[in-house]
């Protein structure tokens, strides 16, 4: 699987505490970059306001996720915020065979159990810059009420606390700043040994020769 995944596309696990930014910071990225797009996951939570299904989730209902799991459909899930989140296992395979990159948006949970499966994943965790950041990020959703928060905040320290079981760190401070980091990780990815002496094989092969 190693071998396979160096020569095939990269598979990225980006984690973060709800309101660090992530999705926010992942529009951004994609939006001039080639080779690289984000796994839509398939959850039962309900659609929020501007979502679209296929889009941002595949919206289904327990039912249906529960059906997936017992099919082996999923490459991970877990349940989080009382609601089941799960990633594709065939559409990740085929992207990745395809040569291209794929970004898994999951929580330190799913990620554990990507590693386990896919050792050369490259996991990237974004941090807020502050709890009074994230505090206000979340309320200016205007979307939950105070005890949701309060709870949304607790739940957000338990995930923080798993930052060290990714490769690398981003903190959304300043959100410019914050995508460029983003954009170096893979950019430093892709000029990586293993990669590089497959994409460049005709080149090394004149220049060797």
């Amino acid at each position: 699987m190693t071998q396979q995944q160096a020569v095939n596309g990269t598979l990225y696990i980006v984690s973060a505490p709800s309101g660090a930014g992530k999705t926010s910071l992942l529009t951004v990225l994609l939006e001039n970059a080639n080779g690289i797009g984000v796994s839509v996951s398939h959850t039962t939570r309900a659609m929020r306001p501007g979502e679209q299904d296929g889009v941002h989730y595949h919206f289904v209902n327990e039912n249906t996720f529960k059906q997936m799991i017992a099919q082996a459909d999923f490459l991970e899930h877990a349940r989080v915020f009382d609601h089941y989140y799960g990633t594709s296992q065939a559409a990740v395979m085929t992207q990745l065979a395809s040569g291209q990159d794929v970004i898994l948006e999951i929580d330190w949970q799913g990620a554990h159990q990507i590693r386990e499966r896919f050792a050369d994943a490259v996991g990237i965790f974004i941090l807020p810059p502050s709890k009074a950041a994230l505090r206000e990020r979340l309320t200016e959703r205007d979307q939950d009420d105070g005890a949701v928060i309060a709870r949304r905040m607790r739940d957000a320290e338990a995930e923080m606390s798993h930052y060290d079981e990714f490769d690398y760190v981003v903190v959304n401070d300043d959100f410019d700043t914050a995508v460029a980091d983003l954009r170096t990780v893979i950019s430093s990815q892709r000029l990586g040994i293993k990669r590089q002496r497959v994409q460049l094989k005709d080149l090394l092969a004149d220049l060797l020769d």
